[in-house]
């Protein structure tokens, strides 16, 4: 890393299966990204792929990729499964971590009540960011605070997961309300 990098954050990239985690990993990545896709089974596509359409590969543990931000804040970034059935190890991938990026996906708002919940239950801070996917409705801001029944200050932005500029501006949204979180804690 250059002598510039002044810190380094654990950020966790969360949200339902299908919603463009790894995509996004992907894409900000300065270093190959680690990735843990598998070939769906029909087992796990009975249990896991409601909604999913035509998704053939899942996350099985963890995606990984790292980006340096203005040359001094590396963000480490872990991409969690999105099926409900792994959120029980959320727990372990969110140790350190401070903050989370939410991935949303406006086709099937409900598929991220599990998501955000758990983010919620785990205490940490989070922004939302609404993955553009072609035909997704389009619906305003204060509409998808009320759909997700997100609190006042959590930042919600639009971005494109396949889009390096909007994926980095959502994950700068994250790290600024990170910023102004931990400024406002006594």
């Amino acid at each position: 890393m250059p002598s510039s990098v002044a810190g380094a954050a654990k950020i966790l990239v969360v949200g339902p299966l299908g919603v463009g985690k790894t995509t996004l990993i992907g894409t900000v990545s300065e270093i190959r990204p680690l990735s843990t896709e598998a070939v769906m089974t029909r087992a796990g596509e009975r249990v896991d792929a409601v909604g999913a359409g035509t998704k053939t590969t899942t996350t099985v543990a963890l995606d990984f990729g790292r980006m340096t931000i203005d040359g001094e804040l590396v963000l480490y970034l872990f991409g969690t499964p999105g099926q409900p059935r792994f959120l029980p190890a959320w727990k372990e991938l969110a140790r350190g971590a401070l903050g989370a990026l939410a991935l949303v996906d406006t086709r099937d708002l409900a598929a991220s009540f599990d998501a955000l919940g758990h983010l919620e239950d785990l205490g940490l801070p989070f922004a939302v960011a609404v993955n553009a996917f072609p035909g997704s409705p389009q619906h305003g801001e204060a509409e998808l605070r009320d759909a997700l029944d997100l609190l006042p200050g959590t930042p919600v932005v639009r971005c494109d997961a396949r889009d390096h500029p909007s994926s980095v501006r959502a994950l700068i949204a994250l790290v600024a309300h990170l910023i102004h979180t931990a400024t406002e804690q006594p």
